[in-house]
């Protein structure tokens, strides 16, 4: 009768995931996490164990949350930055650079201009120079007010683009379509006098749309090399529905929608929580300014551009359904860091543009 010291030992060997280091009993198990997970050189990574995450949100909580990693937490703690979550050489390194990656708030649009100038701008005109021969993006905010029978339906009643170097390209109140019922003054600061002879929202959408194409022509605005110019915002889709205005969907940078700043459910957090947990500020604090708010988006969207992934090696990781391209049989005989190398983003990075 065999000992129990003679009967065969099962096989403990797990396999680990080389991206985020989840671990599996079986080879298909993480073959089918490859496949859903998306991983790829983009994903924001712990700058000391390596590991990856979905968001920035689940790094900080890799990072600093009350189930950090030890080890992790406490070289972050000495020499990590609480916004861009980079880690420097010493403490000192790490004093330098929050000198500049903290930022302030951006003065009040009205006290940017003078009193003549403000005019000018609210009245709808376009800086032709920056219209012909401007920066690759433009940052948009609309502030609503209230339409329908109790107020709820939003109607544009101010729009503000600005450009890559904060400057104001098209600022104006807009007349809504509709009877506002609801001015939402503790928010927005509109009253029926701003908006009583301001421009028709038509002539709003058509001056919009002359500065994002960019003198491109209609069947050049799906692609990627023309000379439109990339739209920038928060909650984009509520915007350009309000303006009853369309544009292509890889032409837009929404920081409610990208990956990388999304929650770790992949729902989008608000403008003001971005802004203060990301670039070091607080805005919203009274009532809405869109100079503001276009200002704080546009900086969101240039610091995670600025991101150097590194995509040399691995290629462009913006396509999907790599893994369709092989059999089963050969994905089994794959190490795991070979089914990594395969692996692609589900969403196109910022650092790509």
């Amino acid at each position: 009768m065999d000992t129990e010291a003679e009967l065969p030992k099962r096989s403990t060997a797990r396999h680990k995931c080389v991206a985020c280091y989840k671990q599996f009993k079986r080879k298909d198990h993480l073959i089918e996490h490859m496949k859903i997970s998306y991983h790829s050189v983009h994903q924001p990574k712990c700058a000391v164990c390596q590991k990856l995450s979905k968001s920035f949100e689940s790094l900080r909580e890799h990072l600093t949350g009350p189930l950090s990693k030890a080890h992790c937490s406490g070289i972050f703690s000495d020499r990590g930055c609480n916004l861009c979550m980079n880690i420097f050489d010493s403490p000192s390194s790490l004093i330098k650079h929050k000198e500049a990656c903290s930022l302030s708030a951006p003065v009040p649009f009205e006290k940017t201009l003078s009193n003549a100038e403000s005019q000018k701008k609210i009245s709808g005109a376009i800086d032709e120079k920056r219209t012909c021969r401007g920066p690759k993006a433009v940052a948009m905010d609309c502030e609503m007010v209230g339409g329908g029978s109790n107020g709820t339906l939003d109607l544009c009643a101010r729009v503000c683009l600005v450009d890559e170097d904060e400057n104001v390209i098209f600022h104006t109140y807009v007349q809504p379509q509709l009877p506002v019922t609801n001015y939402r003054y503790e928010v927005t600061g509109l009253t029926e006098e701003d908006i009583k002879n301001a421009m028709p929202l038509k002539e709003v959408k058509d001056k919009i749309l002359e500065i994002l194409n960019n003198g491109e022509s209609t069947g050049r605005l799906m692609l990627d090399d023309g000379k439109a110019r990339l739209l920038v915002g928060h909650g984009l889709e509520h915007d350009l529905d309000s303006l009853r205005m369309n544009y292509p969907d890889h032409m837009l940078r929404d920081t409610a929608k990208y990956r990388p700043l999304m929650k770790t459910n992949l729902v989008s957090h608000s403008l003001k929580y971005l802004t203060r947990t990301y670039l070091g500020y607080d805005i919203q604090s009274g009532v809405h300014d869109p100079y503001e708010d276009c200002v704080s988006v546009m900086r969101l969207y240039k610091r995670f551009r600025r991101q150097d992934h590194q995509v040399e090696e691995i290629g462009n990781q913006n396509t999907t359904g790599s893994f369709d391209s092989y059999k089963y049989k050969e994905l089994e005989k794959m190490s795991p860091n070979e089914l990594y190398q395969i692996s692609k983003s589900d969403y196109r990075c910022w650092c790509l543009d």
